[in-house]
């Protein structure tokens, strides 16, 4: 069984996503080969995975440099079929690029299926079979599997030797170098600042105070904020009902295609050749626009929170860099495609436990109970299994906007703070004055829960 994990170096170190795919491989196979695109000095981080008993290949040259996802699938997929492989292991996603499109887009490359969001892995009767976020799956190999990060990378054993990293460059590879690095990358970022929506003027509060504060403000009236008149497209597919909304803020015709095989709804793209595709961000749209844009070798900008028409094409912006910065970005070919962030609303008021709080996780939620809240969690949380993903608020989670938002042992990291923008109240409970979430609050109360 040949397995191939597909990883990347961030700053001198593998991505913690695909550190748990490294981990999982040996589990399945002996045979594993470690596969990443980079410079040279990339060389130095994946010395170590050879003392795990892993080969180790780095796709280095200047023509590959600057690829988006696109244009890196493409090579890796070259590189894979060079190798050779029964099944592609990769990390989810990079912590920073978020975009969780590498794995699907190489499934649609190499013609095979794929299997996103793997809490867990196993190997039997010539298929892959994976606990995911979404439940059990299985897949026919050889296959991609994608792994959240369910696995800690082990230390290698101190009587380990260090093996050899073989390099290739595009004259191994024999690549196509217009589907190379920038030339093959059809996004293109135009702009990068740093992120300060959602900051609010915190004023610290009392427990005392608490419920009447949260009385009151489920009593008080908010006048929602109007929709300006923007520039429109003409036309806007939205695949699923749920994008549809957004589409119709930024387009004139909305056509609402049902959420098909990725093959089908490429095949109808093809022949319609539409000029925008919107898809939703939830684990559905993360896994089957990568499929789509592959086949169709076009762009796709990832988890977009905001759109823009700009005469006939569409402006995309995203949070970047684990959502300290914010990215506006275009695409250059057609269609253009984006995952939209839509806002779940089960209910006015939220209540979120955070893993600061994960011993008392039960009394949060009885405590949200108690006031008829909906219950949240922070990816932390989820990640411990302290709470179910279907609570996960967040970057890879829902975004939510209810008129009060209760954030329980929660640091208040970006990937957090930018899905909880469009609450009209913030109430942050925290023991940690310095924590990041009484930025983004309205209301804080310094105490334990």
């Amino acid at each position: 069984m040949r397995i191939i994990v597909c990883v990347k170096v961030i700053k001198g170190e593998i991505n913690p996503f695909d550190g748990s795919a490294l981990e999982c491989a040996p589990r399945l196979s002996d045979d594993v080969t470690v596969v990443t695109m980079g410079p040279e000095s990339a060389k130095e981080a994946l010395l170590p995975l050879t003392r795990l008993g892993a080969k180790a290949v780095l796709l280095s040259d200047p023509v590959f440099a600057g690829s988006d996802t696109l244009a890196t699938s493409y090579v890796l997929s070259e590189a894979i079929k060079m190798i050779g492989y029964d099944l592609v292991i990769c990390g989810r996603q990079s912590i920073d690029g978020d975009t969780a499109q590498v794995g699907p887009m190489i499934s649609a490359r190499l013609g095979i299926p794929v299997i996103t969001c793997a809490m867990n892995l196993d190997l039997k009767d010539n298929a892959a079979h994976a606990v995911t976020r979404d439940g059990n799956e299985t897949a026919t190999l050889p296959a991609v599997v994608t792994l959240e990060k369910g696995f800690v990378l082990r230390f290698p054993s101190i009587f380990s030797k260090v093996g050899k990293v073989e390099v290739l460059n595009n004259s191994h590879l024999g690549c196509d170098a217009s589907r190379c690095g920038l030339s093959g990358s059809p996004t293109r970022v135009l702009k990068t600042f740093e992120n300060q929506k959602g900051r609010r003027n915190c004023k610290f509060i009392t427990r005392n105070e608490l419920l009447s504060l949260i009385q009151e403000l489920r009593e008080k009236t908010y006048a929602r904020e109007e929709k300006c008149v923007m520039q429109k497209l003409k036309s806007v597919w939205a695949v699923g009902h749920d994008v549809a909304e957004i589409a119709a803020d930024i387009a004139d015709e909305v056509i609402t295609i049902p959420k098909l095989q990725p093959d089908e709804i490429a095949q109808r793209a093809a022949a319609a050749r539409p000029e925008v595709i919107l898809w939703s961000a939830d684990l559905w749209g993360r896994k089957n626009a990568p499929i789509v844009a592959a086949m169709l070798e076009t762009g796709l900008c990832a988890d977009c929170t905001e759109l823009e028409a700009d005469e006939d094409e569409l402006i995309m912006y995203r949070p970047a860099g684990g959502g300290n910065v914010y990215a506006k970005i275009r695409c250059i070919t057609r269609p253009q495609m984006a995952t939209c962030r839509t806002k779940e609303q089960n209910s006015d008021i939220y209540v979120a436990c955070g893993k600061g709080v994960s011993e008392y996780a039960d009394k949060v939620f009885d405590f949200a109970k108690s006031i008829g809240a909906a219950c949240a969690a922070s990816r932390g949380l989820v990640d411990i299994g302290k709470a179910p993903y279907e609570m996960q608020v967040g970057l890879t989670g829902k975004t939510v906007s209810p008129r009060i938002y209760i954030a329980v042992g929660i640091s208040g990291a970006v990937h957090h703070t930018c899905a909880i923008e469009g609450a009209d109240t913030v109430i942050a409970i925290n023991p940690d004055k310095n924590a990041r979430i009484f930025d983004y609050a309205d209301y804080g109360l310094l105490e334990n829960f």
